[in-house]
């Protein structure tokens, strides 16, 4: 009996994970806590926090915004490609979230560092506010943004990030796919009608160049908008 495409994509994704993904035990830690704790398997996949690490190394980034923290999975690829002097500042609505994610990443040795500022910051609450906060304190301008939260707010991100922006700042931002249901314009699913008038936006931004790529693999059909900021 033939395997579905399903099946495939999962192999061929285990597959790339044995080549190209670290065997740095915190990972799989961090996998296990998370599950322990109750938090939904949403994370990204080895892969895909592959090419978050990539996507940080070639575009030098040194300041990362991260909007979603989940259990701190992804954050750990981002700061996996961080220099000694760069942050992340990731921002979650859920304590309990943010607790998982805390002792996830202090198990990596990227939240305390001795004499030396916080490597990863989360900042608890609605992301909507902490953008705003991050906007009126006047920080410096991230250099990549990651939006993996509610896609109903994803417009609304967007917007925030692009306050937060200079140009050459790259933004990434996961399910944008969502098994194709994208397509669907009179959905009545919020989630898909958020990342609908987020890529809308994207398109259309004349600030922004942008695509969107499909994936599929073991975290089924979906897929990742990019964009640079030119000016």
């Amino acid at each position: 009996m033939r395997s579905g495409p399903k099946t495939l994509w999962k192999q061929v994704d285990s597959y790339l994970a044995t080549l190209f993904s670290p065997s740095a035990s915190y990972f799989d830690d961090a996998v296990r806590a998370n599950q322990q704790a109750g938090l939904p398997a949403i994370d990204v996949s080895p892969v895909q926090g592959r090419f978050l690490e990539f996507l940080v190394r070639v575009s030098g980034a040194r300041r990362i915004l991260e909007i979603g923290t989940l259990g701190g999975y992804s954050t750990l690829w981002l700061a996996r490609a961080l220099p000694p002097d760069g942050q992340i500042v990731s921002l979650e609505l859920s304590p309990h979230h943010a607790q998982v994610a805390r002792a996830n990443l202090r198990n990596a040795g990227v939240l305390d560092r001795p004499g030396q500022p916080h490597q990863v910051e989360i900042r608890v609450g609605p992301a909507a506010d902490s953008l705003a906060a991050l906007h009126a304190a006047a920080v410096a301008p991230f250099d990549l943004v990651f939006i993996d939260a509610d896609k109903p707010s994803y417009p609304d991100y967007l917007d925030g990030a692009l306050r937060l922006a200079r140009p050459g700042t790259v933004l990434l931002a996961d399910n944008v796919i969502r098994e194709g249901k994208v397509l669907q314009a009179d959905s009545p699913d919020a989630d898909v009608q958020g990342v609908r008038l987020f890529l809308e936006k994207l398109a259309a931004h004349p600030r922004l160049s942008a695509t969107a790529l499909q994936t599929v693999g073991v975290k089924g059909y979906d897929g990742f908008a990019l964009a640079v900021v030119l000016e």
